[in-house]
């Protein structure tokens, strides 16, 4: 059995570039799962993708299939044979489909009955046989959301497929895939180099492609090589590129051969906010904005160019023709929006419907802003600054700039109250209510901020659980997943103390007759715990400690981060697995009983270990509810973790279940006690 390597090239239309990687890397892993399951062992594969082309290469792949002895069981002999003796169609059939008679077949006995058996050599096929279908299959598993046909062809793909090359070592695998018949001659790049160019042979493929065809096929290489000629060109002028890895990855899927280039902009730009000349420079050109060390945006710019001309000159200066009307349109936008106080556009919020079961968004503000003046009495905010910024945190939804540029929203929001002279906290809260806007992103830690961007999601979730619109499998239209982390993230990283329930219930309280739905304030407090479970296993805290916490029901989530750590640290201990069996021993008992006194009587302790666990106990307990009235909960575990031995002798010694019913009602008191101590933190039961 020999190995070679092999090369496999889907050559198309261009591709989706923002699906680009997506496609490819799928394309590998669909691709490598059927090698495996077909037993084609290999030493390596890799993906290559540009936008016009997606390929593999598996390195060291065999070129058959293991031969394998297989069984292969036929009818059962009440079938195989007639009342004679005599083989059945069936059986006749069977053994001539496998290559022998009936009477060379073997039997097969089995608790529920016997048939014929033959156990033969299943000689493996080529490789170069099973390529073509494998890849067929690979393509038509890719994550496609719309497919498209091209010309007469009833074939479908992503966009339109012109050559396909299917190569082990230098061997053309013949075959044909969506409507493309295998070929070793393939497209080059569309302007450099030969636009046609023939692969001889696996290996050879990238550099034919990189010296022939100007095709640099290797995505990271091409996203590095980007990235290192923007840095280049901005450290050439001393500044800053603003490399934003989902822009280099656009990017890397537009071109084959990058070529990066400096361009300029008119310096009056710069009096326009600079987030919304980055929204277009970046969203609408794919350009790389360049700012000062200090952070001030340069009238400059990186683009990148699939084409490297000898005279530079009409490209960059046709790439700085066409920025300058997008720029202009945003120095329009904001000129006109100037002309009037961020305040001015609430009057228009009136008229604009955030949600038809729960009104405009004027309204919808008016109620942010009286649960921000709530949340305000617990983060030591200013009420009145809560409920100004509450008030225009949506004013810049009606801008001209904002409805033309909608990622802006708050960003233009916040300039334009800087502008009007408010208060610096209220300007900066209308940017950070939508903080944080994804996974890492950072989160508001001052008053005013953090107020408004609480309240912002409370009424957003109890809102929308109220009129029954709760998100369905990836679907959440309103973004109550994020909001949801986003309250937990701000609550736990700014270690704010308040009861969570609480606010749930007044926000349910001000959206008044908005909220339909029954028991909304729990529904949602519920939501907000199972983002919470997440949120502890994205930290690598198990799912056993979360629900340990969740037993005893902390309505503050700084109480429950509190007691998550403490429980993690318990956990630890070698004393933990005992003492929670223990527990679970007491819990057992004290569901079976109807004694609830938990008066201990110490004149009727009789058993010396009853006597040094009680003994034992009094004398911690007063250090233990110090430790939990402030919270310290994994002190006071640790401190519990001293009555291991104490508890286990107890259980050694002592019965419970006594005919004396004083004695039985003392001991019962002992274990409520207990009990009382040890579920203060958390339920350490369901830890094991």
């Amino acid at each position: 059995m020999s190995e070679n390597n092999l090369l496999l090239e889907l050559g198309t239309e261009e591709l989706p570039p923002k699906a680009l990687r997506k496609l490819a890397t799928s394309l590998h892993d669909e691709f490598v799962k059927r090698l495996n399951s077909h037993g084609l062992t290999f030493k390596e594969s890799k993906w290559y993708a540009t936008p016009r082309r997606l390929a593999l290469i598996i390195s060291g792949l065999i070129d058959k299939q293991e031969d394998k002895e297989v069984e292969i069981k036929g009818p059962a002999i009440k079938a195989a044979f007639d009342a004679n003796g005599n083989p059945t169609k069936a059986a006749l059939g069977w053994a001539s489909a496998n290559g022998i008679t009936v009477d060379q077949a073997s039997r097969l006995k089995t608790d529920k009955g016997e048939w014929l058996y033959v156990k033969t050599l299943k000689k493996g096929e080529n490789t170069c046989d099973l390529v073509p279908q494998m890849f067929k299959e690979s393509l038509a598993a890719l994550p496609i959301p719309k497919l498209m046909h091209w010309g007469d062809k009833r074939e479908e793909f992503v966009r339109p497929v012109h050559t396909l090359c299917m190569l082990y070592g230098d061997h053309l695998i013949d075959g044909t895939i969506l409507g493309v018949k295998s070929s070793k001659v393939i497209k080059g790049h569309r302007f450099m180099g030969q636009k046609e160019l023939t692969i001889n042979d696996a290996d050879s493929y990238l550099q034919t492609l990189r010296d022939s065809g100007a095709v640099i096929a290797d995505y990271e290489e091409r996203k590095q090589a980007i990235a290192k000629q923007v840095k280049a060109l901005a450290d050439s002028i001393n500044g800053v590129a603003d490399l934003d890895d989902s822009l280099l990855e656009e990017v890397t899927s537009l071109v084959e051969n990058p070529h990066v280039f400096l361009a300029s902009f008119e310096e009056r730009f710069l009096q326009v906010p600079s987030e919304a000349l980055v929204y277009t420079m970046k969203g609408d050109q794919k350009y790389f904005p360049i700012y000062t060390k200090e952070g001030k945006l340069l009238p400059k710019f990186a683009f990148v160019s699939n084409i490297n001309p000898e005279d530079t000159t009409a490209l960059i200066s046709g790439n700085e023709r066409v920025v300058r009307p997008r720029l202009s349109d945003a120095e329009f936008f904001f000129n006109t929006d100037r002309k009037h106080k961020l305040s001015d556009f609430h009057t228009r919020l009136e008229s604009i419907v955030y949600q038809k079961d729960i009104g405009t968004i004027a309204f919808r503000s008016e109620i942010v802003a009286k649960v921000a003046k709530q949340i305000a009495g617990y983060v030591s905010a200013d009420p009145a600054l809560c409920e100004r910024a509450a008030y225009l945190a949506k004013c810049d939804l009606a801008t001209t700039l904002v409805t033309e540029f909608t990622d802006t929203q708050g960003i233009m929001g916040m300039h334009y109250a800087e502008l009007d002279g408010e208060d610096q906290n209220v300007a900066e809260a209308i940017f950070e209510q939508y903080l944080p806007r994804f996974a890492g992103d950072k989160i508001p830690t001052k008053p005013v901020q953090m107020a408004v961007s609480l309240a912002e999601k409370l009424v957003t979730l109890i809102g929308i659980f109220g009129i029954n619109q709760l998100p369905k499998g990836d679907k959440d239209p309103y973004g109550l997943r994020r909001a949801a982390i986003g309250l937990i993230r701000i609550i736990i990283e700014n270690k704010l103390n308040f009861n969570l329930v609480e606010v749930i219930k007044y926000t349910c309280e001000a959206l008044g007759e908005k909220v339909k739905a029954a028991n909304t304030d729990s529904n949602v407090t519920d939501y907000i715990y199972g983002r919470l479970k997440a949120y502890y296993q994205d930290q690598g805290i198990g799912a056993e400690i979360f629900s340990a916490v969740l037993s005893v029901h902390p309505e503050n989530l700084l109480d429950f981060d509190k007691r998550m750590h403490a429980v993690q640290k318990f956990k630890a201990l070698p004393e933990a697995a005992d003492l929670a069996s223990a527990y679970k021993r007491v819990s057992n008992i004290l569901s079976k009983s109807d004694i609830n006194s938990v008066v201990i009587n110490e004149s009727l302790l009789q058993d010396e270990a009853e006597k040094t666990l009680v003994a034992h106990f009094n004398a911690i307990k007063p250090e233990i509810d110090a430790l939990y009235a402030n919270g310290q909960y994994d002190l006071a575990l640790n401190k519990l973790a001293e009555l291991k031995d104490d508890v286990d002798s107890f259980f050694e010694h002592v019965m419970v279940n006594v005919d004396d019913i004083a004695l039985k009602t003392n001991r019962i008191s002992i274990l409520r006690n207990l009990s009382s101590i040890f579920s203060n933190t958390a339920d350490i039961s369901v830890l094991y």
